[in-house]
């Protein structure tokens, strides 16, 4: 099993807690996306506590990625923020979640 393939197993598992009919496949494209990140323990985490991460995630993710304006971004972040309680909330799952709030599965189709 590659490093990669642990990771994703990791990151099915905690969002099968979330979404028990959750889209694996798109799960594997967003991970894919985020790139050798995913493979440092600080940058794979989320915390919606910092005002400037969650500034930098809508921007560069909400905004650049998948097109939407800064409201549509950060009321996305902040529904999955309220959704995903985990304390160690992993990178792919939150994004996925944001993907699949702001309903832009096609970008990654």
């Amino acid at each position: 099993m590659s490093k990669f393939d642990e990771k994703l197993a990791t990151y099915e598992a905690a969002l099968k807690k979330i979404d028990s009919k959750a889209d694996m496949a798109l799960l594997r494209k967003v991970t894919k996306g985020l790139g050798p990140s995913i493979y440092n323990n600080d940058s794979n985490k989320v915390a919606c506590s910092q005002k400037t991460e969650m500034e930098r995630l809508v921007k560069n993710f909400c905004m650049k990625k998948l097109g939407v304006d800064q409201a549509k971004g950060e009321a996305a972040a902040a529904a999955v923020c309220a959704q995903y309680t985990e304390r160690s909330k992993h990178r792919p799952v939150f994004y996925y979640l944001v993907v699949k709030n702001l309903g832009k599965e096609s970008v990654y189709a």
